[in-house]
């Protein structure tokens, strides 16, 4: 029997990669077009702020070198995500070193380029000055070829990788043609400003990433470990769960984690944009890159480096340019086709006055190079992410986090906010106010069972019922078997007995509750109270009522909605009298009583009349955070907050809410002015080439500059402060 020789196969796996030198969104497309033709390779994700290449590669048909070997073909410099700092495979070539991102413009290679390209533009003029025409002629043609050399490396290097339409394509024709007509001076002209365009895009797309960068940079390096023998400096990224760190006053946090010992102000302005420090003690969390401020801290470290607060919010912004806006998926759509558009009119341009109408080939030929210019659509395509880029980055300094494009425009799009009450428009920290035994039951005893039953949730009304029976020495008892019932309340065995706490509604309607009890519970509800029902067995023992007051800011959060012309309501579980309460001093609507899938359903009735956002606490509202155009989650960078829903707000200020939107409105505004931007001067440069008016270089500094003035405009976002406008 013949033996079998095949070779296991290994299984695709997920891969990524560093990608540097990437200025405009045309070079993401031709390194992701580049790449996605290799055998092997599916899903290939390029974001181009982040500089973050990911791809499924299966290794047996396209190796992972292949694949680097392939990016630094086109000019850029690629490493592994995991290679030390600095580490990236040697390229004379790669216009991208990492090393870049931290030298001036004129220490970068591209800088290099620009500095060579103008010294020799600067020796040619002196060779025409004092030799006369034809040697000046010969000389800026020498200094046109010497400085297009690495261009058009990289542009046969596309061409042999499938993509003719490039910019270092166009510019090298266009160099090249200019010669053939005798423009030599222009032509050295052109590819110089070809370099000081690079150079722009580049800082200008450096800048925009800067403010992502500046995120991680708000972890120190280094923190105190507390161990046997004293305290050491230690790396922050070496510490662990469990270990104790010390925090001196005017240092920074190292690390996620809980106050041990010490009281103090912390600025956590790093990370939620709240200017004023909050006092923390023993037991509050703290986030790490905030501020210890006053006195010396002990801190248990709660989570690792790459799992802290400023890590996910890192990750979770650069992971958002994988949400792209609708807008931005057109104007891709749309940039497929317009370079090869305009290099076909560019040919009717040089064919048709000459052989048509005998026109003089001289001067339709140069029209039509200087046409070719204009057929790089980089403004037009980057017009969208730098704006996204920028307010992803500048939200994530306030505390706002919108998980990218898609996100954002539906954010501007919305016409009515739906807000879950307690935790959100309320502190979600109620206080007992009274508590009333029933059918012969004690107080100790009640107290007893609701502690016994709520033990171990974290609900808000669960916290303050556990708070309040140990306060008055209510005796813990054993319970098993605990299940919250959505919408309904908890349940659990209290030493053997089935015990729960819920609404009077659901305790009347299960024969638990009898009449006077419910009308006692409704007189509690009528005063704004939030009233629970504590039974055991087959009766109810008694009643605790609690009041969860609104947050300061929540009455001018309103008015804020209000003056942007949106409709605001409370969808709570809640009885309809606390509801009213809360509604009527903040001026909303309300619908109260309400299970998770009534608020699901009130969501799509909302939608009828345009976009939804639901604003909750990202677990109990889940279906409707889903349900909603936007679903954002308020928490104090807590693991849902961050990642269930579409956005977060950090500070639990209800203001946020408004201060998001119009972000969101502020960015698509920005995108309007830059898709208007590029298409007009590419608009206004392309009949003015056609027509003569403007040549070669002229073109390339409008491409240049369309790129650069779109990538500046989104740039502003940076400073927007949603608060102060």
């Amino acid at each position: 029997m013949a033996k079998d020789t095949a070779q296991p196969q290994s299984a695709p796996e997920t891969c990524e990669w560093t990608v540097t030198g990437m200025d405009c969104a045309g070079c993401a497309a031709k390194v992701r077009n580049a790449v996605g033709r290799l055998p092997g390779v599916s899903g290939v994700d390029l974001a181009l702020m982040s500089e973050r290449l990911r791809l499924t590669l299966d290794e047996t048909a396209t190796p992972r070198r292949a694949v680097e070997a392939t990016v630094r073909a086109l000019g850029y410099r690629i490493a592994a995500k995991d290679a030390p700092p600095g580490h990236v495979a040697h390229d004379h070539h790669s216009h991208g070193d990492p090393a870049d991102r931290d030298l001036s413009w004129y220490r970068t290679a591209g800088g290099r380029l620009v500095l060579l390209t103008g010294g020799l533009l600067l020796i040619a003029w002196a060779v025409r000055w004092v030799f006369g025409g034809a040697a000046g002629e010969w000389a800026f043609a020498g200094a046109c070829l010497i400085g297009l050399t690495p261009i058009a490396r990289r542009a046969f290097a596309a061409l042999r990788m499938g993509q003719p339409f490039t910019i270092e394509s166009l510019m090298t024709i266009a160099a090249i043609g200019a010669l053939f007509i005798g423009a030599a001076a222009e032509a050295a002209l052109v590819v110089f400003l070809f370099a000081v365009g690079e150079v722009l895009e580049g800082v200008a797309a450096g800048k925009a990433r800067a403010g992502i960068r500046a995120l991680a940079g708000l972890v120190p390096r280094s923190a105190l470990l507390e161990t046997g023998d004293g305290v050491h400096e230690v790396a922050a990224d070496s510490l662990r769960p469990g270990q104790v760190v010390l925090v001196r006053p005017g240092a920074r946090i190292p690390a996620d984690g809980t106050v041990l010992d010490g009281i103090s102000g912390v600025d956590e302005s790093p990370v939620t944009g709240e200017s004023i420090p909050r006092t923390r003690g023993p037991g509050e969390k703290v986030f790490a890159g905030s501020v210890n401020t006053e006195a010396a801290l002990r801190v248990t470290v709660d989570r690792a480096a790459a799992d802290n607060t400023i890590s996910r919010i890192v990750r979770l912004v650069e992971e958002a340019e994988e949400a792209r806006a609708p807008t931005e998926r057109f104007i891709d759509r749309f940039s497929r086709w317009y370079m090869p558009a305009i290099t076909g009119l560019a040919a009717l341009v040089v064919l048709v006055p000459p052989l048509a109408f005998g026109a003089d080939w001289g001067t339709w030929l140069y029209r039509g190079l200087a046409l070719l210019l204009i057929g790089c659509p980089c403004a037009l395509v980057i017009s969208v992410p730098a704006s996204i880029a920028s307010a992803l980055s500048a939200g994530a300094r306030r505390g706002l986090l919108m998980k990218g494009g898609a996100v954002i425009e539906a954010a501007a799009k919305v016409r009515h906010v739906a807000f879950d009450k307690t935790g959100t428009l309320t502190h979600g920290r109620p206080a007992v106010t009274d508590v009333v035994a029933l059918d012969g039951a004690t107080v100790a005893g009640m107290l007893a069972a609701a502690a016994a039953v709520e033990a171990g949730s974290s609900h808000p009304l669960a916290v303050a019922v556990a708070a309040h029976a140990a306060a008055q020495g209510a005796p813990a008892l054993p319970a098993r078997a605990a299940r919250a019932i959505p919408g309904r309340g908890v349940e659990a065995e209290v030493d053997g007995i089935p015990a729960g706490v819920c609404s009077p509604r659901h305790a009347r309607e299960a024969g638990l509750l009898s009449d006077a009890g419910f009308e006692a519970a409704t007189q509690l509800e009528h005063q704004g109270k939030t009233t629970v029902v504590v039974w055991r067995g087959d009766r109810a023992l008694g009643l605790i009522a609690l009041r969860d007051e609104p947050r300061d800011d929540a009455p001018e959060a309103m008015r804020q909605l209000k003056a942007m012309g949106l409709g605001a309501t409370i969808l709570t579980g809640d009885n309809p009298r606390t509801a009213a309460a809360i509604a009527g001093g903040l001026g909303m609507d309300y619908r109260a009583g309400m299970l998770p899938e009534d608020k699901l359903a009130a969501i799509r009735e909302l939608s009828a009349t345009g976009g939804v956002m639901m604003v909750g606490d990202g677990i109990n509202d889940a279906p409707a955070l889903k349900q909603a155009d936007v679903g954002v989650a308020m928490g104090s960078g807590t693991d849902v907050a961050l990642e269930t829903a579409d956005a977060a707000i950090l500070r639990d200020r209800v203001t946020d809410v408004a201060a998001q939107i119009l972000l969101a409105r502020r960015t698509m505004a920005n995108i309007r002015q830059n898709i208007a931007l590029a298409l007009g001067l590419k608009g206004v440069f392309l009949l003015t080439s056609i027509l003569g008016v403007t040549g070669l270089w002229l073109a390339i500094l409008a491409d240049t500059g369309a790129t650069v003035l779109v990538t500046l405009n989104a740039l502003r976002l940076l400073r927007v402060d949603p608060e102060r406008e």
